[in-house]
């Protein structure tokens, strides 16, 4: 086999340090793989992005203006978020996970996925009985145990979708696991492989607990099983995906080697054996067991080192790939999650801690946080591995030009919004701690929730540039190597192209 390599003509060493090159960089040609669901879930997931985003953006003006589009049960703030945040988490997060999958999984194992039907019964499932049917349920507020919707942060719909939601988590596992696991290739286990196994399994074991447990164990019981899903859904959902995507394209897109895999398992077992107790740092001075809490804040420490760990070792694989990380679109999107990953990390470790709780709790510094978390990590990841897929899928369109406004353009905004929000925050913490009165707050934070609400314009371009993108024009068709396009909604093999 010959020496795999990269524009500039140097040697491909995409892999792990001192281990050989990942095969499907390396010449060989990856099997079979799903396009037709690729370009499904990543329209999805970007109109999903769209829609969630304009219900945050209401719910935001609704701060400020709180009529504004009043009168309406589906308009009302507690309705609007709902949807927002688990819109952003089932339709933009889930949608772009399980398009960068059926990606990466047939060249990270040299094995198909499981079934092409199965998976658009899971498309089907995933975005009409998970997504649709949640938007339209939580709008129009029904009664009842199994539709009504949950007072449970981050699994608001109601139980009866939550049952489709974990039979897709399991359908999931089914669909992307054995190809990985089955049979390790010539590769062995590369670390994205570990990252999205471990997401499968424990999210299909988190998310019961989180979102039924809470509605039949009551009181200060419930909160701590609630506490538990609050976290799970970023460090054992949306964290293993976005990381996997980063140890894919970081060195796919360079050329050089991820720096250490013995520190990659390192991260990867800490990750998942520290991040469950977490959640409860939510319900620090609660009803709950001190010992409980004082674990939760331990291991909310041992996260900090943790991520620091993790961000070392992919930062250390770009290494003398500073140019590249500039004009390199894909590349720097990932680059800039991984960035917002340190720093959202280091914050959660300190808010965790009992004298910065007691400042910052229930003030925008957390709503802000959370904004960091999911937009500027979670969302950059994935928006980086999204652009990275869809340039080397073929049939598919793309547009840099597009690509960098919507880069700019969301680093511009997320950027005004955590500033503000951080900085609201410590003003309401301030005046509850000097016994201020609560309208005080309120008045005083006028001013940043209209810069807030204003910070949603940039992001709603961005995101709509980044479609652009997606679609190019009708000359920027990704076929390489100058061959036929496949028959749409069948999978043919791919060449070089990770």
């Amino acid at each position: 086999m010959s020496e795999p390599r990269d524009v500039a003509g140097a040697t491909h060493q995409a892999g792990h340090e001192g281990g050989p090159a990942l095969s499907f960089v390396a010449g060989a040609p990856v099997v079979s793989v799903e396009t037709g669901l690729i370009r499904a879930h990543a329209f999805a997931a970007l109109a999903c992005l769209m829609i969630a985003a304009l219900f945050g953006t209401v719910v935001a003006i609704k701060l400020v203006q709180p009529d504004f589009l009043s009168g309406q049960v589906w308009t009302t703030w507690g309705s609007m978020r709902a949807n927002h945040t688990q819109g952003i988490l089932f339709g933009w997060l889930g949608n772009a996970f399980m398009a960068f999958l059926y990606f990466a999984v047939p060249r990270l194992g040299n094995r198909a996925v499981m079934s092409r039907r199965l998976g658009w019964v899971l498309f089907v499932l995933w975005n009409g009985g998970v997504v649709l049917l949640g938007w339209v349920v939580v709008s129009i507020n029904l009664p009842g145990f199994l539709w009504a919707i949950k007072p449970l942060e981050w699994t608001e719909f109601p139980l009866a979708v939550n049952f489709v939601t974990e039979l897709c988590l399991l359908l999931m596992a089914l669909q992307f696991i054995p190809p990985l696991a089955r049979k390790p290739n010539t590769d062995g286990m590369y670390v994205s492989s570990w990252y999205i196994i471990g997401g499968l399994v424990f999210t299909a074991l988190a998310f019961p607990v989180g979102s039924l447990v809470p509605q039949l164990v009551p009181g200060a019981m419930g909160a701590a099983f609630s506490g538990l899903w609050i976290h799970d859904v970023v460090g054992l959902f949306a964290t293993p995906f976005a990381l996997a995507m980063a140890f894919y394209v970081f060195p796919v897109r360079t050329g050089q080697p991820i720096y250490s895999h013995f520190l990659s398992m390192i991260g990867f077992w800490l990750l998942f054996f520290s991040y469950p107790l977490n959640g409860t740092h939510h319900y620090v001075y609660s009803s709950i067991p001190m010992d409980t809490q004082r674990a939760a804040i331990a291991a909310s420490i041992i996260m900090g080192f943790d991520v620091m760990l993790v961000v070392f070792n992919l930062l250390m694989s770009l290494r003398g790939q500073a140019a590249r990380v500039r004009h390199d679109v894909p590349l720097r999107f990932v680059w800039t999650g991984v960035v917002f990953y340190l720093v959202v990390s280091l914050q959660g470790s300190l808010q965790a801690i009992m004298p910065m709780q007691r400042y910052v709790h229930f003030t925008d510094w957390v709503i802000g946080h959370s904004h960091l978390a999911m937009l500027g990590f979670a969302s950059f990841v994935t928006l980086g591995g999204i652009a990275h897929l869809w340039e080397r899928t073929r049939g598919c369109r793309y547009h840099p030009g597009y690509m960098n406004l919507a880069y700019w353009l969301i680093l511009g905004g997320l950027t005004i919004m955590f500033v503000d929000l951080t900085a609201a925050g410590l003003l309401q913490g301030k005046l509850w701690n000097s016994g201020a009165a609560w309208m005080e707050s309120v008045r005083a934070s006028q001013a940043y929730w209209l810069v807030r609400a204003a910070s949603a314009v940039p992001i709603l371009l961005g995101f709509a540039a980044f479609i652009a993108g997606m679609l190019g024009n009708p000359g920027q068709r990704r076929d390489r190597v100058g061959q036929p396009m496949p028959v749409a909604g069948t999978p043919a093999p791919q060449a070089n192209h990770g």
